[in-house]
């Protein structure tokens, strides 16, 4: 699985934008060469085009995890597969600055970059990594943050395919919301069930001293 770490390109451009926040932080070339992280020779060439460009990559990434979260994992192939046909690499075997105890190159797949321009690069690169992460995990590892209103990215590589949040800050605030639901919940469970206590202990009608007064006399 040694290209499925690209896929970590596709999570960082899905997550420069939250929808449910109306945040988006891909806004310049500053902000598109940050994406591309250690990989700074391809970060030099991005332009002002590449924030538009990526910016449409972005929103065809995202609907591979959506899709794949919503468990329709034949869309996100299709999807997955549009961007790979759109933009496609160049593999390569590299064994640079990498060496075993003996010294010999520690042979590895890279993918070269010959796109024509940054963002094509980087879609390529993205789109590729993810393809090895789904082929060899499953499209079950792609996931949405449920999280509300977080809604960011993820790829699930625990070992029992429990994750469902992006982050521990997420995971630790959506345990906090359920536990204070469940608290409202016990709380008007048992405000419900002291009104209806209260009731049963209260008369539902009139005594029979009351209903004497209050009839019709039959004799005359």
């Amino acid at each position: 699985m040694e290209l499925a770490y690209y896929s970590d390109l596709a999570v960082r451009l899905v997550n420069s934008e939250e929808p449910n926040r109306g945040t988006d932080t891909l806004t310049s070339v500053e902000a598109v060469r940050a994406l591309f992280g250690e990989s700074r020779q391809a970060a030099r060439r991005a332009t002002d085009a590449d924030v538009t460009r990526l910016r449409s990559v972005r929103a065809r990434l995202r609907a591979v995890f959506e899709a794949a979260a919503g468990g329709d994992e034949v869309l996100a192939v299709d999807l997955l597969n549009a961007l790979l046909i759109e933009f496609p690499v160049s593999p390569q075997i590299s064994g640079h600055e990498t060496r075993d105890d003996d010294g010999r190159p520690k042979w590895h797949m890279h993918i070269a970059d010959y796109a024509a321009n940054a963002g094509s690069g980087y879609a390529a690169t993205a789109s590729m990594g993810l393809a090895f992460h789904l082929t060899e995990l499953g499209a079950d590892r792609l996931g949405i943050c449920e999280a509300s209103p977080c809604r960011n990215a993820y790829l699930d590589t625990s070992t029992n395919r429990s994750r469902r949040y992006c982050s521990d800050r997420c995971a630790t605030r959506a345990n906090v919301a359920a536990y204070r639901a469940r608290k409202r919940l016990d709380a008007e469970r048992s405000a419900g069930a002291e009104r209806s206590r209260r009731q049963d202990r209260e008369p539902t009608g009139r005594t029979a001293d009351t209903a004497q007064k209050t009839s019709p006399a039959t004799d005359r």
